[in-house]
């Protein structure tokens, strides 16, 4: 199986470590692929940065296209360009955000999200209430660190993590926590032994969710809104995506 795991974003120690936590939680025979776009921001920090990374994340489900991808993962919690991208294919498109909301679910009745930013928990509400989640988180708490933070400041960053995923246990009547940054997917280990109850990180349970989607035969359904999109001619920068 070849995962294809897209960090929307441009750095490149971010999709390293992303492909690290990936590839070690797949299964045997499961081949991960970590890219990201060439142009696009550093850091996915609101609606802007997303809209101009939702490009990127497309134009590396072609590439993927072409070397024959079994899934794709988005590992961005905003989960930029979703349902673009699973136009562009009859493989899985997973967002790492929604792979998360599942997953937590599952283990748990209450869960609470642990983000980045306070600007990037209203996203995440947005997506809770589109995915059909809203029910079940009790509250989005940021630990208010750029997301860049958990690259270059790293202890500092992850300390402010655990003590935002400590309240959330204490205070928030919940079951399990979801990080809310594909940047904090190597943490996932660290930040439950910390807090002592299960912590959902979104790029992991994406690839098992990404795994038993392929192994039962399951894609990208084609018929309705995410059929392939029709072919037209794009103009200026966007020439190249002409169909």
């Amino acid at each position: 199986m070849r995962l294809h795991l897209i960090n929307p974003n441009t750095s490149t120690g971010m999709t390293t470590r992303i492909g690290e936590s990936a590839s070690r939680i797949a299964a045997p025979g499961t081949r991960i692929v970590a890219t990201q776009p060439d142009s696009g921001p550093v850091s996915i920090e609101g609606h802007f940065d997303e809209a101009i990374s939702a490009v990127g994340v497309t134009e590396e489900i072609a590439k993927g296209e072409r070397d024959g991808s079994d899934a794709y993962i988005t590992a961005c919690f905003g989960d930029p360009g979703l349902m673009a991208a699973r136009e562009l294919t009859r493989a899985p498109v997973l967002g790492i955000a929604e792979a998360g909301f599942h997953v937590a679910s599952l283990i748990s009745t209450r869960f609470s999200i642990v983000t980045t930013l306070s600007r990037t928990g209203i996203i995440a509400e947005h997506l809770l209430q589109a995915y059909g989640f809203a029910h079940h988180c009790r509250r989005i708490r940021a630990a208010e660190i750029p997301v860049l933070d958990l690259e270059d400041n790293g202890d500092a960053a992850l300390t402010r993590v655990i003590e935002t995923c400590r309240r959330a246990r204490d205070e928030d009547g919940i079951g399990a926590i979801v990080l809310g940054c594909g940047g904090m997917a190597d943490l996932r280990a660290t930040i439950e032994e910390a807090v002592g109850i299960p912590i959902v990180e979104g790029v992991t349970a994406a690839v098992k969710l990404a795994e038993a989607l392929v192994g039962l035969g399951l894609g990208t359904s084609k018929h309705g809104d995410l059929a392939f999109p029709r072919p037209k001619s794009f103009t200026g920068h966007f020439a190249h995506l002409s169909r």
